[in-house]
Parts: C-alpha cells; sequence; structure tokens
C-alpha cells in the first residue's frame, strides 16, 4: 500500500508545506537500509546514542525526499526538493503512522508478548498457519518501539492474519505499541525475570504487559502461572480467556501427559472433552510450552484445523544468537551472551549437556551476574545452583558481586570474582582441557573478552556455518520422501568442508537414519566425538579394517577382492553377520560389480556367515543434467533388475539406495527405502536453489587499506594495473585457505560494506588484495568470500567447476564457527 506525503502530513499533524509529491511505500529509520529511495519516509529518530538527522543529506543525496524531523536540518536550503514534516517526536510520528495504517484493516490479529519465547511462538504459529492464512509478521524480533510500527506497516490488501510480537523493557512503553497492534487475540508466553531491572516486582511487569489486549477479545495463556493468572483476572475480568494446564483439567485446553524421547516430544491434551496428541521434535520445557501455546491458539482459530499432529510434527527451530566453536587445550566454547536471565540460561545449558555427553566433555558454566532477575537474591540464585545440578555442570566460574555475595549456595566445584577483569588475570583461564564451556553473561561485563582468550588462535578467516540451515535443508528433503523412506546424509570430507561433528550431532539429533563417510578415519573420529548413529564407509581401504571393527563402522564393498579380505578379517576375529553394503556399477564405470558378477557374488555371500548384507546401491552418472535422463533412467531399470537379483539369490530383503540430492528432486517417483542426501544438505539444488538456505558463509577482514596512484601495480607479477587512483584492502586470505589463485585479477567480488568490490593482482599464498575505492571501507571491516550475498555456486561458474569442490577446498586452517538456537 502507498500513502501520499501530503496524506501522511495529516496523519501525524505536520502543517508544514509539501515541495515535492510523493507516494510512500517504505518507512526508514535505518540510512543503510536504503532500498527504494523516491518511495521511502525517512525517520530522523532521536536516542540517547544517535540522531537520525545527522543522516538526512546524505540520503538526500541518494534520492529521498521525505523526511520526519524533530528540527530542521541547518542546510536545509541545500536540499530545495526535500520535503521536511517537523513533529514533536519522530517516534512518536511513526507510531501514530503505523497505527492509522492498522485501522484500515478488519482481520484477525495475534498479539503476543511474555518475558520469553515470544519470536517461537510467533514463528511456529507461521509454520503452522501459512497454508490456511496469507500472513503478515513480525520480522525477527521486531518487538520493540520501534520494530512494531515497522512490523504492522507490512500489512496489505492481501492480508488475511497478522502475527506481532510487543516487547518492553520499562512501564509506560507498551501503552504506545497497543494502538499499533490492536490485536483482537493476545497470547501471554509466560512471566520470568528478563528485562526486570526497571519493574517494581513480576505483577507491576505483568500489568504493564497486559496493556497490550486492551481492545482484545480473548486471551490465551498459562494458567498454571499464578501471577499470571491473577494479574489476567483482575485486569480483564470480562474478557473471554482461553486458558491452557498441565494440572487443571477444567482448563480449556488440558494436557494430560507429556511423554519425553531421544528425539522429541508426545503431548497428550484434551480439548472441548476430546482427547486427542500430537508430536513435535523438540525436548526442552521451553519448546513443549511454546508448542501448546501454539496448539492453544490453532485449536481457537479453527478447531477442524486438518493434519495438525502432521503440521506439528514438522515444527522447526528458530534460530537465536549462539555459536560454537573450537577452543584452546582442546576446549569446545559456546558463547551465548545474547541475554542472561533464568529461561535463556536453561535452554543454554540443556544445548551444553547434550554435547557434553555425547563427546564427555567436562561441562563448565562460565556466569555473570544476572542483572535482570527482580528477585530477591538468595532465592533467585538459589533457583541457579538448582538448575546447574540438574543440567549436571561440573564446575562454575561466577563473576560479579552477586554472585560472590551468594557462593555458599552452589555445591559444585567453583571459584568467583568481583569482575572480568579480576577474573582475565586470574590465570584461571589456562587452566581449563577438555571442557565444553558455556559463556553466559551479561553483555556489561564484557564477556566477549574471554571468549577470545579461550578461543583456539586462527587468523581472521572463518567459514561460519548456520546448523539451523542444516536442519532447514535436511527437513526440505525429507518432505519430499515416504515416511518409511530412510536417508542416508552423507558428511565425507570433514563434512564437505564445513565440519563432521557438529554436523553429525546436527543430524543425529533431527533423526537422521545414517551417515556416511569416505574412509575409516574419519567415522573413528566420530565414533571418538560420540557419534552412535549407523556409519556407512564409501572407500573402505583393506589396511583400515582393524579401525572399521574397533569402531562399528559399515562398509561398502565393491570388488571380490575387499570382499574376500572382509570376510576373511571378520572370521579371524570371531565376528558374524556384520552388516556391509554392496556396490553395483549401473553405468558410472567407477566402483562397483558388474552385472555378470551378481551369481557369482551372491555364492559367496550364501556359503559364509561373517558379514550380512544391509543395503545394495549405486551411483548416478548424472541425475543433475536434463541432458542424460534418457541414461539416468536407464541405471534406474539396470539397478531394479540387478538389485531385485541379488535379493532373490540372498533370500532376505535388503535395503536398496539409488537416488542422490539431485535424484532426490528430480526423480521422487524412484526412491526406494533409502536415498543419499550430499551437496543438497549443504544448500546446493539444481531444481530449486530458493527453498534451501546456504549453510557455509567464507568472511574474512581487512587488514590494510592503501591509497595507490592511477599507474601503479598490485601484488607479484605485477598482474593488478591500477587504471585510476585507487583505495586497495588487504586481505588475510589466499591460496593456502582455499582460495582459487584463478579467482584474482577481478574473476570475482568480494562483499564489503554492502557492495561488490573486485579482486585485483593474483591471489597470493595468505595474502589477496581487493578494490575497496567505492566503499567507505576502513580496516578490520568484514569481507564475505561467500554465502548469501554471493553464492558457491557463483563461485563455481566462475572456476568451471563444482560447489563440492569450492567446499572441500577450504583448509582446515580457516577457523570453523557453527551457529544454532
Amino acid at each position: 500500500m502507498k500513502y501520499s506525503i501530503e496524506q501522511i502530513a495529516r496523519i501525524i499533524s505536520s502543517d508544514r508545506p509539501i515541495r515535492t509529491h510523493a507516494d510512500i511505500r517504505l518507512l526508514l529509520t535505518d540510512s543503510r537500509s536504503l532500498f527504494e529511495p523516491s518511495e521511502s519516509l525517512f525517520f530522523a529518530l532521536v536516542t540517547k546514542h544517535n540522531d537520525g538527522h545527522k543522516f538526512i543529506e546524505q540520503l538526500y543525496n541518494k534520492g529521498v525526499r521525505s523526511f520526519v524531523v524533530q528540527y530542521l536540518p541547518e542546510n536545509e536550503s541545500a536540499m530545495p526538493e526535500a520535503n521536511f514534516l517537523p513533529v514533536n517526536n519522530s517516534l512518536s510520528a511513526l507510531q501514530q503512522l503505523a497505527s492509522f495504517h492498522r485501522k484500515q484493516f478488519k482481520l484477525p490479529v495475534i498479539g503476543i508478548t511474555g518475558s520469553n519465547g515470544k519470536t517461537i511462538v510467533k514463528e511456529w504459529l507461521y509454520q503452522l498457519l501459512h497454508k490456511e492464512f496469507n500472513i503478515v509478521r513480525s520480522p525477527r524480533s521486531y518487538n520493540s518501539q520501534i520494530g512494531v510500527p515497522l512490523s504492522v506497516w507490512q500489512l496489505n490488501e492481501e492480508s488475511e492474519l497478522g502475527i506481532f510480537e510487543a516487547g518492553i523493557s520499562m512501564p509506560g512503553e507498551m501503552s504506545h505499541l497497543e494502538p499499533v497492534v490492536m490485536p483482537n487475540i493476545g497470547l501471554f508466553t509466560n512471566i520470568g525475570d528478563a528485562h526486570q531491572e526497571n519493574f517494581t516486582s513480576l505483577e507491576e511487569k505483568c500489568r504493564e504487559k497486559l496493556e497490550l489486549f486492551r481492545h482484545s477479545e480473548v486471551i490465551i495463556y498459562h494458567s498454571d502461572n499464578l501471577i499470571l493468572d491473577l494479574c489476567i483476572r483482575e485486569r480483564y475480568p470480562e474478557k473471554h480467556r482461553v486458558r491452557w494446564s498441565f494440572s487443571d483439567n477444567q482448563a480449556d485446553l488440558f494436557i494430560k501427559k507429556v511423554q519425553k524421547s531421544g528425539e522429541g516430544t508426545d503431548i497428550s491434551y484434551v480439548f472441548k472433552n476430546k482427547e486427542d496428541n500430537l508430536y513435535i521434535p523438540f525436548t526442552d520445557e521451553a519448546s513443549v510450552e511454546n508448542a501448546v501455546l501454539c496448539l492453544a491458539t490453532s485449536l481457537y482459530l479453527n478447531p477442524g484445523l486438518q493434519n495438525l499432529k502432521g503440521r506439528f510434527a514438522l515444527l522447526e527451530s528458530v534460530a537465536m544468537r549462539l555459536n560454537v566453536k573450537k577452543g584452546i587445550h582442546n576446549n569446545i566454547i559456546i558463547n551465548d551472551t545474547y541475554n542472561s536471565d533464568i529461561n535463556s540460561l536453561a535452554i543454554a545449558l540443556d544445548f551444553m549437556s547434550r554435547r557434553s555427553l555425547d563427546n564427555k566433555l567436562i561441562p563448565v558454566l562460565i556466569l555473570s551476574d544476572i542483572l535482570q532477575s527482580g528477585t530477591e537474591a538468595k532465592l533467585f540464585y538459589g533457583k541457579v545452583s538448582e538448575l546447574l545440578e540438574q543440567k549436571h555442570v561440573c564446575q562454575l566460574v561466577g563473576i560479579g558481586p552477586e554472585l560472590m555475595k551468594n557462593a555458599d549456595l552452589f555445591s559444585l566445584e567453583k571459584a568467583f570474582f568481583h569482575s572480568t577483569e579480576e577474573f582475565l588475570n586470574s590465570g584461571m583461564l589456562n587452566k581449563f582441557s577438555d571442557s565444553i564451556i558455556l559463556i553466559k553473561g551479561s553483555r556489561s561485563f564484557q564477556f566477549e573478552r574471554i571468549t577470545e582468550q579461550l578461543e583456539e588462535k586462527v587468523h581472521q578467516t572463518v567459514l561460519e556455518v548456520d546448523l539451523d540451515a542444516i536442519i532447514h535443508n535436511f527437513k526440505y528433503f525429507k518432505a519430499g520422501l515416504k515416511p518409511e523412506t530412510k536417508v542416508i546424509c552423507m558428511v565425507k570430507a570433514f563434512g564437505y568442508g564445513v565440519g563432521s561433528y557438529e554436523l553429525a550431532k546436527t543430524l543425529q539429533d533431527q533423526g537422521c537414519d545414517y551417515l556416511a563417510v569416505a574412509v575409516a578415519d574419519e567415522g573413528g573420529e566420530l565414533r571418538h566425538e560420540g557419534i552412535t548413529m549407523p556409519i556407512m564407509v564409501m572407500n573402505p581401504e583393506m589396511h583400515a579394517f582393524s579401525t572399521l571393527f574397533d569402531y562399528n563402522l559399515e562398509p561398502e564393498v565393491y570388488s571380490f577382492g575387499i570382499l574376500n579380505e572382509l570376510i576373511k578379517e571378520a572370521g579371524r576375529r570371531g565376528i558374524t553377520n556384520y552388516p556391509v553394503h554392496i556396490k553395483l556399477n549401473t553405468g558410472m564405470n567407477r566402483l562397483g560389480f558388474d552385472p555378470g558378477d551378481i551369481r557369482q557374488l551372491a555364492e559367496i555371500l550364501r556359503s559364509q556367515q561373517a558379514i550380512k548384507v544391509r543395503s545394495v546401491f549405486s551411483h548416478l552418472a548424472a541425475s543433475d543434467s536434463s541432458e542424460y535422463d534418457n541414461f539416468t533412467r536407464l541405471q534406474m531399470q539396470k539397478f531394479a533388475a540387478l538389485s531385485s537379483e541379488l535379493e532373490s539369490l540372498l533370500i532376505y530383503p535388503l535395503a536398496k539406495h539409488l537416488l542422490n540430492s539431485a535424484g532426490m528432486e528430480r526423480f521422487p517417483e524412484f526412491q526406494q527405502n533409502m536415498v543419499r542426501l550430499g551437496i543438497g544438505l549443504y544448500g546446493i539444488s539444481v531444481v530449486n536453489s530458493q527453498a534451501l538456505k546456504p549453510v557455509a558463509t567464507l568472511k574474512t577482514r581487512i587488514l590494510q587499506i592503501r591509497d595507490v596512484k592511477a599507474g601503479e601495480t598490485i601484488g607479484y607479477s605485477r598482474s593488478g594495473v591500477i587504471f585510476r587512483d585507487s583505495k586497495i584492502a588487504c586481505l588475510p586470505i589466499g591460496y593456502a585457505d582455499g582460495l582459487d589463485r584463478h579467482l584474482g585479477n577481478g574473476n570475482t567480488s568480494f562483499f564489503i560494506n554492502g557492495k561488490l568490490c573486485p579482486t585485483i593482482g593474483n591471489i597470493c599464498m595468505d595474502i589477496c588484495m581487493a578494490d575497496v575505492t567505492e566503499t567507505h571501507a576502513k580496516e578490520g571491516d568484514e569481507a564475505i568470500i561467500f554465502g548469501k550475498e554471493i553464492s558457491i555456486s557463483q563461485l563455481a561458474e566462475k572456476l568451471e567447476t563444482i560447489p563440492y569442490e569450492i567446499l572441500t577446498s577450504i583448509s582446515p586452517r580457516v577457523k570453523r564457527v557453527y551457529f544454532r538456537e
């Protein structure tokens, strides 16, 4: 939708004459987010740390002509076409405009508030309901005084349902957001200690949050929380309430039973006297409560919603700012300083405990005073102590005066310090080894200083790996399969270069059926790290048989030579029925038994008891290319015939798999009882790249920027010739890191400060150069080599190669950083 600038002036009560007509579609509060200048209205916000008025001239020069201001710029005369709309408060004007916009729509709007879980509930409701409604929802965590009006502005003529979250940090804020959201359905996630510092009690904060529901028709909430239940009853005795409860069987939605398993949770419930159940792929308590709130909301909106169970079973995690890094002395570092309250601490501890159990590392917590508790300190830190005991934390490092005062509440191994500085000077950091260390602190404690010292010291070039993208891509391919079809995920070659363990652990948690590695040593490393699921070895070597048997790895068998040696070694060890996977050659002409080998192969297998065939498979040579579809179908026919022949001769059923990532997308009708998911897992598709998420981002930082005059040259062999006065950035990445030498001399560009900056000169062993003349780049700025902005596929096309090679070429000296919820 568009509003004329004249109409907007009337809405926000600004009476200054309009100089230039404009139709406004976009609201802008951050000058860096400019998209369509002519259709943008910039709100010059004044905050404690910044003043938007200083960016007006810059935006005018980029084409913006409409501004909401609290005062006129001194150089107003230099911008003769600018529309300046003076108001008393730019933020209030933004909210006023968004409120007017909201009133133009008669549609259901869900408003979500609470201490934790708002974003997750919002995103899960979208996942559950987007097929029924054209939904507009808050982007990311846009729940602030600025984020809420920007979210509501997204409503348009096609919108059928709005889902907006609203958060506050001090009294009086919600009264500004309620007219903007005006929800007719109110959701209250929970009431807890987050952002408590500006409130005298939980009751005060609860009542303040409830202002969001002033005009709501219904409030949906967890009535077992007595403070929340009492506040709602007192504030809105006349409103319709939909209550859900674990304990009250008279509640609208009664949760009768919660049964957790290794992979997820079964929830039995009663709604309107009808008992039913569903499954969610999460086990933590926060996810269970969030899912139940979504269930109550879905049932309220549409009690007859089709395939409710299937929708909940496919819920995906919502990314949070937590990352995993390799540390010194064989430590793993979990950095989670995004927020600090007991609920987020519980989530982070749960994440750590699962990893520590898998790889037998000692769980350590470095914790700061939690400044948002709002509870009597002794009682609060008593709860923290109980939580650490429940999550089997072995050692606590407490930093801050409140933790020191309450040190006696903690019975585990512990050390306390007044400040981060005191801890860093203590020398204790160097004593951690073979540990998994969760760093959880309020921002004021500057725990990034601790993280920097604990991280393994490598250079600034890193490969960021988005584990939530791995999960998304896994579920995308899984959704196209029959329920009974099992998935083998390929994590060979160090997980296609992104790192094996975190990848394998994530897939194991998501219910992947099998992993596949190239050689036995890769599988042995995964077993050593705690991976327990079945692992197939695609290229077993005879000298590695001990590793196979010691770590229970299942080899591919592709020749009579390796078959006979494997039978011999298993027999020598007294092993029977050891699982193996038979590879057939159907046209790839690489490894595998030929069609004429089947009878002899079956005779050998029937004549012994040392090994037993678990699956039979083959490789498609060109499933990603429509040019060779006839050949691909011929391979499929050959495989069907040969695998059936072998199965009939062995007289027991075999699992069969032929489809790879491209085959799963292009030939889903030929899926058998197993498939192999490789490059698709990492975000590469030949059919629908938009449906997948990029997993890896290779990035570095600018070491130095040099002014170079026209006519001079850059780098070895003087190959980079400067044709104008230029700014040249040196980046600490070269061919020793996996950056191909052919990408030098302008053959690729790096994404720096929002612009593509071409390489110049040859790629060196440890350094390369880029032309940053057209940017405002400075030393230390980030440079993206590939990722969302520049895809791996684009890079592969420039090199006339395949994405596999790009990923697997990234050097081990490049630090891998893993992100997860």
